[in-house]
């Protein structure tokens, strides 16, 4: 999983360099983390299976085992976490 936050801080890291391992390219600058890469691994294996349900709960709730408000709590939080991210 890619690190989203600094250890010492807790601050939002943010890419500084990407690298192409076939030709040796690299791109410098300073870029923020995609909202999505700032979710937990957790948060985005949900999105994921959220995905592939075509964003059935009832599916998701059968899948993972829980009850639906359960499942419905889990993507609400994310939702706020996706706002949260934006709005920063």
């Amino acid at each position: 999983m890619l690190p989203c936050n600094c250890p010492s801080c807790r601050n939002q890291l943010k890419v500084k360099s990407l690298k192409c391992e076939n030709c040796g390219t690299e791109v410098h600058g300073l870029y923020t983390l995609p909202v999505l890469a700032r979710l937990s691994s957790e948060e985005q294996d949900f999105v994921l299976k959220f995905v592939k349900s075509s964003g059935s709960l009832k599916d998701m709730a059968k899948q993972l085992g829980l009850s639906y408000p359960t499942v419905r709590n889990l993507l609400d939080d994310i939702i706020q976490k996706i706002i949260n991210y934006e709005e920063r």
